[in-house]
């Protein structure tokens, strides 16, 4: 037997560190008493054997026991695995579910954000006239912007119409002026002519 498997059975017998392994070395140790004791009475000797063997079923059930203690954290090992995968796998899809809802709340967040600029739009709208009232406003305001159009244009034909007016005027007054300047030197001319036949001396008679 090697010492690893020594160490194993020592580690199985010694169970959960409660004495077993000292219950083993008494039986040891009663055997080789046993095998060593002189000449005694068989019943000395069966008494003897009997606690050998009330030893032996102890430590045998001590074994047992190590045993199903062994078997019973190994499947609670397995079965706490399980439930880890398990937790694992349902965190995975709470995660992926709080993402997915985040997303949703954000859509949301947005969905609500339109509405209320929705509302606040339909409340301008509704303090707005009508489509038809509006048009007529627009048919309105356009024929009297046609209207000052024209009224614009024909001031404008009518003041340069003045212009020119304003102009022939002046000119025909510029040239009144000239002519009433020449006949002014005219008359001037005459006057002096005049004072000088009347200052003049008489022809004499003969």
């Amino acid at each position: 037997m090697s010492d690893e498997e020594v160490i194993k059975r020592r580690l199985i017998f010694d169970g959960d560190g409660t004495g077993d392994d000292r219950r083993f070395n008494l039986m040891l140790k009663m055997i080789t008493k046993f095998i060593n004791a002189g000449e005694e009475t068989p019943e000395d000797a069966q008494q003897r054997y009997d606690k050998i063997l009330a030893q032996l079923s102890m430590i045998e059930h001590a074994r047992r026991r190590s045993e199903l203690v062994t078997k019973s954290n190994d499947e609670q090992l397995l079965k706490y695995q399980k439930l880890y995968g398990d937790y694992e796998d349902k965190i995975h899809d709470i995660k992926k579910e709080i993402a997915k809802q985040r997303i949703e709340l954000e859509k949301a967040k947005t969905i609500k954000q339109n509405r209320i600029e929705y509302d606040l739009l339909a409340k301008q709208i509704s303090g707005e006239p009508a489509r038809t009232e509006m048009n007529r406003k627009l048919i309105s305001l356009q024929k009297q912007l046609k209207d000052l159009g024209d009224e614009k244009r024909r001031l404008v034909q009518k003041l340069a119409k003045r212009k020119k007016q304003f102009h022939v005027l002046s000119t025909s007054a510029n040239q009144l002026q000239v002519y009433l300047d020449e006949d002014d030197q005219t008359i001037d001319i005459n006057s002096s002519l005049d004072d000088v036949n009347t200052n003049s001396p008489e022809p004499m008679s003969e």
